[in-house]
């Protein structure tokens, strides 16, 4: 399946009162992966069309402000109108944050609706085996 990976810096406001990062900037970090990966397949993707259904996470080794960190994104599952993605946040000693996510294309109207081909075709490339 396809990966995608983004890199950045632990910002102050990333933090909470221990000084540590917050667990929802792991989230944040990925989603910014995960939209960043659309955006290289249709740069003009309605980011607000793929809501999230589950997430979930560990937490392994802390963060502070001024770390560098990167996030590698993996798609595991793409189905019909879902994509299922594991990701790993990774710092200066290793692996941070393990997670997951489901993410649901929907239409207009917020019903579930088909997976844009041409985004299907980059998230699971062909192996040309027959």
């Amino acid at each position: 399946m396809s990966v995608h990976s983004t890199s950045g810096i632990v910002a102050w406001s990333d933090t909470d009162a221990s000084g540590r990062f917050h667990h929802t900037a792991a989230y944040r970090w990925a989603e910014s992966t995960e939209h960043a990966l659309y955006r290289s397949v249709l740069p003009d993707i309605d980011i607000g069309r793929f809501p999230r259904r589950a997430t979930a996470a560990s937490y392994h080794r802390p963060l502070t402000a001024g770390d560098e960190y990167t996030v590698g994104l993996e798609v595991e599952h793409v189905g019909n109108s879902s994509i299922t993605y594991t990701w790993t946040v990774t710092g200066p000693a290793g692996v941070c944050v393990r997670g997951e996510h489901t993410a649901v294309h929907v239409d207009a109207d917020g019903r579930p609706a088909p997976v844009p081909q041409v985004l299907r075709e980059r998230l699971v490339p062909t192996t040309g085996v027959a």
